[in-house]
C-alpha cells in the first residue's frame, strides 16, 4: 500500500468556507500495481488528472484547506462508489455477487480501473475480493471520512461550506462550430450545489477568459453525490480544467499556462466564498 495516501492541510487556519479536493492527481504507484501490469507503467498516467494538484493555491495564503490524494487512481478511484466494482476484476467471486454494472464500469472505469481505450486490459490477472475490500477500508473510506469531517468543520465555523472537487480533462473536441470549453463545471444537474453558486462560478470563469460549460460532458460523480447537501448548507461543485491550459504540449509536464489557471482558481474560490458569506449577514461576522 502507498505510504502516504492523502493529506489534508489548512483546516485549522481556514478563513474561507471552502475545501478544495484533488482525488485523481496521485502519482504513488505501489509494487502491487506495477507487478501486475500488462501495459507499460506510463500508460497509467492516462488515468491521472495530470499534475492537477499543482493548480492548488497555497492553503495558508488563500485561507482555504486542501485535501489531496497521493495514491494513484489506478489503485482505487475515489470518485466511484464502493459498489461500483467491475466483476471482471475479481478472481474469487461470481459476477452475480455484484450490482448491475453502470456504463462506466462496463467501459472498464469502475472502482478499480480495468482497461483503457487503445491499450486494452491493464492487469495480468484479476484481484482477490479481499484485496479490493482492503483498498476500500484502507484508503477510500478514510479519504471520504476526512472530506466529510472537513466540510462539517467548515460548516460549524462559518454556517456553510463549499467543496471544490478539482479535476482535469483531456482537450475536448469541438461540437459543430462551437469552441470547446476549457472549463467544465458540474453540479449533478442542480443536486449538489445551489443554482446561484453555479451561475456565479460560470460568470467568474467566463470573465477571466475561459470557455465554460455546465454539466456537459462532465456533471460530477460519486464525490458530489455523497457530499453535496445544498439544503443543509453544504455545496459541492466539480471543476474540470482542460490539461492543455496548464501543461506543456505533450500534456505531461507543467506548462506556461499554469500560473494563469492557478490565479483564476483563486479568484473563483474568493468569489464563491464572498457569495456564501453574504448570503447571511451573520456568517460574515462569524468568519472574522
Amino acid at each position: 500500500m502507498p505510504s502516504r495516501l492523502f493529506s489534508l492541510e489548512g483546516l485549522d487556519s481556514a478563513r474561507l468556507p471552502v475545501l478544495i479536493a484533488v482525488p485523481h492527481a496521485g502519482r504513488d504507484y505501489p509494487d502491487e500495481i506495477l507487478q501486475n501490469l500488462r501495459v507499460a507503467p506510463e500508460v497509467l498516467e492516462r488515468l491521472e488528472d495530470r499534475h492537477a494538484d499543482m493548480l492548488l493555491p497555497d492553503p495558508a495564503a488563500l485561507g482555504a484547506p486542501v485535501l489531496v490524494a497521493h495514491a494513484a487512481r489506478a489503485w482505487i478511484d475515489l470518485n466511484r462508489a464502493p459498489s461500483e466494482v467491475d466483476p471482471q476484476m475479481i478472481a474469487d467471486a461470481p459476477r452475480t455477487a455484484f450490482a448491475q454494472p453502470s456504463a462506466k464500469v462496463r467501459g472498464g472505469l469502475g472502482l478499480v480501473p480495468r482497461r483503457l481505450a487503445d491499450h486494452g486490459d491493464l492487469w495480468r490477472r484479476p484481484f482477490r475480493q479481499s484485496t479490493i475490500a482492503a483498498r476500500i477500508s484502507g484508503f477510500h473510506d478514510p479519504y471520504h471520512r476526512a472530506l466529510n469531517q472537513a466540510l462539517h468543520a467548515l460548516k460549524a465555523r462559518f454556517g456553510c461550506a463549499l467543496l471544490i472537487d478539482l479535476h482535469s480533462m483531456p482537450p475536448l473536441r469541438p461540437e459543430g462550430a462551437a469552441v470547446p470549453p476549457g472549463i467544465v463545471l458540474g453540479d449533478r444537474f442542480g443536486r449538489s450545489a445551489s443554482g446561484s453558486l453555479c451561475d456565479l462560478a460560470m460568470r467568474t470563469m467566463t470573465r477571466l477568459g475561459f470557455e465554460v460549460a455546465l454539466n456537459h460532458p462532465y456533471a460530477g460523480g460519486y464525490v458530489l453525490d455523497r457530499h453535496g447537501r445544498p439544503s443543509r448548507g453544504i455545496h459541492a461543485l466539480q471543476v474540470e480544467v482542460d490539461r492543455s491550459l496548464y501543461l506543456d504540449a505533450g500534456l505531461r509536464n507543467p506548462g506556461a499556462g499554469l500560473p494563469h489557471v492557478r490565479s483564476a482558481l483563486v479568484e473563483l474560490i474568493e468569489a464563491l466564498s464572498d457569495d456564501l458569506l453574504r448570503s447571511d449577514p451573520g456568517l460574515a461576522i462569524a468568519a472574522e
